[in-house]
């Protein structure tokens, strides 16, 4: 079952899910197998790579070591159209909706478009969000845009909708790595009663509480990164949605 089919299936069951993001610049090679080690053994679903800025020529060579090691799937999640590897299960195709910048729209899909098609990998077209934060993120800098004002629920449910009546088959709004706090549970619970594709919800989630929030208010799929890089031992505290009190 591809990757499209068997998340629809199971946000129709109400199920709820994790994913642990991976920055490959901030990830020791060396040590990899024990990060795997401790994913193998956590509640989370997914395993999504990528980051806003490359500094080190680690992309590909992260994730085949993490396909040595890990029982889950890999899902890029790509910073730029550099970050495609065949070694990874799926890739999140992402539109930044949101903005205004034509490279992140479709620009640099364009230029992927071909490699994709000859890949592997399953493409999950998605619509990607970005929520404004109390400060500056990577993503907003990197990609140039504004973001969607926190407060403007409105404008975020509608966004997201517009993509979903494009065709886009995923919603993704973040925070950004480094926001200090998570999206506004209104802003989530907005736009998951406007939209009916499955909705990652990432950026400012930092415990079990900030997890279960987003959850509750829609989010079927919650992203941990910054959080799990500075303390891996969330990695097997995170308790999963059916043991939780969201319950």
């Amino acid at each position: 079952m591809n990757l499209i089919n068997e998340i629809n299936k199971r946000v129709s069951k109400k199920e709820k899910m994790w994913a642990v993001l991976i920055d490959p610049d901030k990830t020791n090679i060396s040590k990899i197998h024990e990060l795997c080690d401790a994913i193998n053994k956590s509640s989370c679903d997914y395993v999504l790579v990528g980051g806003s800025l490359m500094t080190k020529d680690v992309f590909e060579v992260c994730i085949i070591n993490l396909k040595k090691y890990l029982l889950k799937k890999i899902i890029i999640f790509p910073g730029n159209n550099l970050q495609i590897s065949g070694y990874a299960d799926a890739i999140l195709l992402l539109s930044l909706i949101s903005g205004r910048n034509p490279e992140f729209l479709i620009g640099q899909h364009i230029q992927t478009s071909f490699q994709l098609k000859n890949s592997n990998l399953d493409i999950l077209p998605c619509g990607y969000l970005i929520i404004e934060s109390d400060e500056l993120t990577s993503v907003q800098y990197m990609s140039n845009t504004i973001p969607i004002p926190k407060n403007k629920t409105d404008i975020g449910a509608a966004t997201a909708l517009a993509g979903q009546q494009l065709g886009l088959k995923f919603m993704y709004i973040d925070a950004g790595s480094g926001a200090n706090k998570p999206i506004n549970t209104k802003m989530i619970s907005a736009i998951k009663q406007t939209i009916s594709t499955p909705l990652f919800v990432g950026g400012g989630i930092s415990n079990q509480v900030d997890l279960e929030k987003a959850w509750q208010n829609g989010a079927d799929i919650v992203v941990i990164g910054n959080a799990i890089e500075k303390n891996k031992q969330l990695l097997l505290d995170i308790i999963p949605y059916n043991n939780s009190i969201c319950t």
